[in-house]
């Protein structure tokens, strides 16, 4: 019976809209349900690429501050690549590159890996975490080296081993630098992942392309995925502030 009643309230609600011929307020709402039915595979790409970005961005990170042989030249051209390109670009060569590299191994190494089987995501969220990886490491480390030097020699002196160092004195307070920076890159890669459509994932903008599709309303689908990623956007922002808050806490 109730959920009777919420369909029945939805579609009076739908219905009470206005719906004219240039422009229709009801387009605008009544495609949110067929938009949000993607939004976890939004989320999910902005969730794996952040995740996986974070922990490339830190070895980058640790690369360039110690100069590691070999690995520094390697990091810097790397990293200059990906800040230097579109991340459109990005996609498109993760998209071919990745399967072309396979093939490669397949023919040079007789492995079997079936290419088409991987799923259009795992293009998405690896050229996602590498451009994630190249702004947030520049971030990264400068928060590394704006920790107080006589904490870090003090925690040495205390007997600490260097990785003690770093997940006990370094890390934790270069979170709390670094995170404010680190929350609007999130923000940033949550809207970036509608570039994902032309890998083929149908996340929420390639929804709304659909639907505009269906009943030429790309204005109107095109205002409902954008208060999707509004409001997206701004539950990252407040989560971003309860964090700072509980480091800031724990800092204390």
């Amino acid at each position: 019976m109730i959920p009777n009643l919420g369909v029945t309230f939805y579609e009076n609600l739908m219905n009470s809209l206005p719906d004219g011929q240039l422009f229709s307020l009801r387009a605008v709402f009544n495609g949110l349900p067929r938009i949000l039915e993607r939004l976890p595979i939004t989320l999910g790409l902005t969730l794996a690429g952040s995740i996986f970005g974070l922990a490339l961005a830190i070895l980058f990170a640790l690369v360039k501050i110690r100069r590691v042989r070999i690995l520094y030249p390697i990091q810097a051209v790397f990293v200059s690549f990906l800040r230097g390109t579109p991340i459109l670009v990005q996609l498109m060569l993760t998209y071919y590159g990745i399967p072309l590299l396979l093939k490669a191994l397949n023919q040079s190494l007789g492995t079997a890996w079936n290419i088409n089987a991987i799923p259009a995501a795992v293009f998405a969220i690896v050229a996602f975490a590498f451009n994630e990886a190249a702004y947030a490491s520049e971030t990264i480390r400068a928060a590394i080296l704006a920790v107080d030097p006589g904490e870090v020699e003090a925690a040495r002196s205390l007997g600490m081993t260097e990785s003690q160092v770093y997940r006990r004195v370094v890390f934790p307070n270069a979170a709390v630098i670094a995170l404010p920076t680190l929350i609007n890159n999130l923000i940033g890669l949550t809207k970036g992942t509608s570039l994902a459509f032309n890998a083929g994932v149908v996340e929420i903008f390639a929804q709304a392309q659909i639907l505009g599709g269906t009943d030429y309303r790309y204005f109107e689908r095109f205002i409902s995925v954008s208060l999707v990623y509004w409001g997206v956007s701004i539950l990252v922002e407040q989560f971003g502030r309860w964090w700072e808050r509980r480091l800031a806490i724990g800092d204390e």
